[in-house]
């Protein structure tokens, strides 16, 4: 028997230490979440991903009763550029949530399972490395990737 371990590199910054590209995006992220409808859970997250082409896609969250057919956030908006813009790569993505007081978390909050898989297929596409950003109030993440976040990913495809 032999012992792997997954290590999975973030850098923490504050919104300051970002560049204004990155800011942007960050923003673009935390306005997405007044799109969100969560009257279930109470927790609205918004994302955003910047495309190669400059062109920045939203999307947040949206629930309904008949469960689980609602959708993420991250989701909505990777689903929405691939259909829209086919040719264009994602560049970078950004994801941002608020508690269900409104308050934005302190700490950031990782996409699910299924995002993190949707979101893979599509840095797949790109043909690099897509960075994410995990926003909170407190401090946001850089990962250097979505295959980052899913390490044993579903990948031959």
């Amino acid at each position: 028997m032999r012992e792997i371990d997954i290590v999975t590199p973030i850098k923490a910054y504050a919104y300051e230490e970002l560049s204004d590209n990155d800011r942007s995006l960050v923003d673009a992220a935390r306005r997405a979440i007044a799109g969100a409808y969560a009257p279930y859970s109470n927790f609205k997250v918004g994302a955003a991903i910047r495309l190669d082409n400059g062109l920045v896609i939203t999307g947040a969250n949206q629930e309904n009763a008949a469960f689980p057919s609602g959708t993420c956030a991250e989701r909505s908006a990777c689903y929405y550029a691939g259909a829209n813009y086919p040719d264009a790569k994602f560049d970078t993505i950004a994801i941002a949530a608020v508690e269900p007081s409104g308050k934005e978390i302190k700490s950031p909050v990782a996409p699910c399972g299924a995002c993190r898989q949707a979101l893979l297929e599509y840095e797949k596409l790109a043909g690099h490395k897509v960075p994410v950003f995990l926003v909170g109030s407190n401090e946001i993440y850089r990962l250097p990737s979505v295959a980052s976040m899913l390490p044993l990913a579903f990948s031959e495809f």
